[in-house]
């Protein structure tokens, strides 16, 4: 069931209505004295054209354009601070009471993906990865992750930029998981066709493991799910990923098995995200062994060569060591990719985001 409004707040502080999904705007508009079919309309002022202005909204009536302005408002956070990689990638940042949220756009020739964020740094301290070392500070907003999109949106329509978004990823700072409730509520209006109307396989939700929310998302959504594994088993997994202490891989992939069940988002199989760190997880003995451990799971494995990051500890494993790795995988049978990092010069890449500020955005 979706969470209820409190209607009786909504007089003395103005809602954002970049905070509710479909359903939750339906209610408000009716609780305001508008008809059903109003939320469509305005749904599509806000997420088809980027208005924030009610009185733009014409084919609103007039009285509900007023009682709009006075118990509603439309903000989403700007980004301000922009840098652009030399393969295209952008890094947009938004700062909010001196915190940063990092969103990272990808263009490529048949697709566009952006990777938002969930959360201001992440709890997991994952040791490999530049946001967990910074600790956690906050879950985001359901305004705050759809202002990412929202804004982004915005800009590359004004640079009429024919790379739009094809697909979001929650690939960004934070464990998605962990800001259950408000991830689902932005994935409703990233599904619904008069929001952002992206198909359920064109959205990406990453998990490093958090076996009871992940029990509760198949209820909730569905979306393509990606798992950060990062292991082959939990002697390794433990040492970096403290997480694995609590969900071990076994309850994580029984707990993915039990989603695939139920999703339609996820025919081709679950992606397993891998991270290749020299002399840790990358040995012939530890392919054959992420080969056993996923051979009932339907699944795509995606090996990431390690990007660097400050005072960490680790060795991205080498180019021939990842391929030979890769090979025994294919061996196996299973679909595995080398993914090609991108925006690493602006420290973008996977496992680099930590918020930091680089550059003033471009007029």
């Amino acid at each position: 069931m979706h969470k209820s409004i409190n209607i009786q707040n909504i007089s003395n502080d103005k809602i954002n209505l970049l905070d509710l999904n479909p359903k939750e705007i339906e209610i408000f508009l009716i609780s305001i004295g508008a008809k059903k079919f109003s939320t469509e309309q305005l749904m599509k002022w806000i997420y088809n054209y980027n208005c924030s202005n009610f009185n733009l909204m014409s084919n609103l009536k007039k009285d509900i354009r007023k009682k709009l302005n006075e118990k509603s408002c439309i903000f989403a956070s700007n980004f301000t601070e922009e840098k652009v990689s030399y393969d295209g990638t952008i890094k947009w940042i938004t700062s909010i009471n001196k915190q940063k949220i990092e969103t990272i756009y990808i263009p490529e020739k048949k697709r566009a993906t952006l990777c938002v964020s969930s959360q201001i740094g992440c709890a997991l301290r994952c040791d490999f990865c530049a946001t967990g070392q910074q600790g956690f500070n906050r879950n985001l907003r359901v305004s705050e992750i759809i202002s990412q999109i929202w804004q982004a949106n915005k800009i590359l329509r004004e640079k009429k930029n024919n790379s739009l978004i094809t697909n979001i990823v929650f690939m960004g700072m934070g464990e998605p998981l962990l800001n259950l409730n408000n991830v689902v509520s932005a994935i409703k209006i990233i599904l619904d066709k008069n929001g952002f109307g992206l198909s359920k396989r064109r959205i990406t939700l990453s998990t490093s493991g958090i076996v009871p929310a992940l029990d509760k998302l198949s209820k909730k959504i569905d979306v393509s799910l990606a798992i950060s594994l990062h292991a082959p088993n939990d002697f390794i997994r433990n040492s970096i990923m403290p997480i694995n202490k609590k969900y071990n891989i076994k309850s994580f992939l029984n707990s993915v098995s039990q989603y695939l069940k139920f999703s339609r988002a996820n025919r081709g199989g679950v992606t397993v995200e891998y991270v290749m760190l020299s002399g840790i997880n990358d040995s012939n003995e530890n392919a054959k062994e992420l080969a056993n451990i996923l051979k009932k799971i339907p699944s795509k494995i995606n090996l990431i060569p390690w990007n660097s990051f400050k005072n960490a500890n680790f060795i991205s494993s080498s180019k021939k060591r990842i391929n030979i790795f890769a090979n025994i995988l294919r061996t196996k049978g299973f679909n595995t990719t080398i993914r090609k990092n991108r925006g690493q010069d602006i420290n973008a890449a996977c496992g680099q985001l930590t918020g930091e500020i680089i550059n003033r955005i471009r007029n």
